[in-house]
């Protein structure tokens, strides 16, 4: 029997520091009170400064660990919804955020992981999404997807037991790709990711990407493409170079170093593993 999702069955599961309040909730909710939806926070914090809830809907672990990726997976033990949404502490909702979700996965029912879009708080698009629903993504797909823009059901996540990576992510060893890699995970294990391009969110424009000089960013390169081989490293290094060559990113004289450091972040990643 097909399950027809419905609302309540939905929870936003959200990463965050060092609150004490939950008034960050209200400019993200901005078309209705907070506890109208299941929401499950996890505050990296200390002991003294615990965050906690007068609300049923909204659920809080004060975690005493640092880095989002582990945030993210306390979030994903701790989670009670048939459909997870990833979520951050600095965007904005849709006021049909819920409905979209809820209508994709019960159109998609073959899927184990949709991904939506998102804009930026101008109103474009945060970068160029398929016009239609995408079932079959590539590597590119996949590797330009944000954490934001992830829903999955917590079933097939528990059956399966898939994480973030811990040495990806901010404040990890390697500061990004953890996106990438969680997805590339469940591909692994034949299961159905597609992107169903209807906004949810707003978010700024600014990302991990743009604080990293290239040197850093081939650094993460170099341990991603190592994490998740199936797909070539040098190959993957290679066209990384030549899309970011054509954007821009880095110039010919760089190139040699962007090479050298990619191998570094890929034996450092190695080393990490023994």
């Amino acid at each position: 029997m097909i399950k027809e999702f419905k609302k309540g069955d939905l929870e936003i599961v959200l990463s965050t520091m060092d609150r004490d309040s939950l008034d960050f909730l209200i400019p993200m909710f901005s078309f209705s009170h907070f506890s109208n939806f299941s929401i499950l926070i996890i505050n990296q914090t200390q002991p003294d400064k615990l965050l906690v809830s007068n609300y049923p809907s909204i659920r809080i672990v004060n975690s005493f660990e640092k880095g989002l990726s582990k945030s993210r997976n306390t979030g994903f033990k701790n989670a009670k919804g048939e459909i997870i949404l990833i979520a951050d502490d600095d965007e904005v909702f849709k006021e049909d955020f819920e409905n979209t979700i809820l209508e994709a996965h019960n159109k998609y029912q073959e899927a184990q992981s949709i991904c939506f879009a998102i804009d930026d708080f101008s109103g474009f698009l945060f970068k160029k999404y398929p016009s239609t629903a995408k079932t079959r993504l590539s590597f590119l797909d996949i590797s330009n997807i944000l954490s934001i823009e992830i829903s999955f059901k917590k079933a097939a996540l528990d059956q399966l037991n898939i994480k973030f990576d811990t040495n990806f992510g901010i404040g990890s060893p390697f500061a990004m790709g953890e996106e990438a890699i969680f997805l590339s995970d469940w591909r692994k294990q034949k299961q159905s990711v597609i992107i169903v391009p209807k906004v949810i969110a707003s978010h700024s424009r600014f990302s991990t990407d743009n604080k990293l000089n290239f040197k850093q960013r081939y650094y993460v390169q170099g341990a991603f493409l190592t994490r998740i081989s199936k797909y070539g490293y040098y190959k993957g290094v290679f066209l990384k170079l030549f899309f970011d060559l054509k954007q821009n990113k880095v110039k010919l004289n760089q190139l040699f170093a962007a090479i050298k450091s990619a191998n570094k972040g890929k034996l450092d990643f190695i080393q990490m593993q023994k």
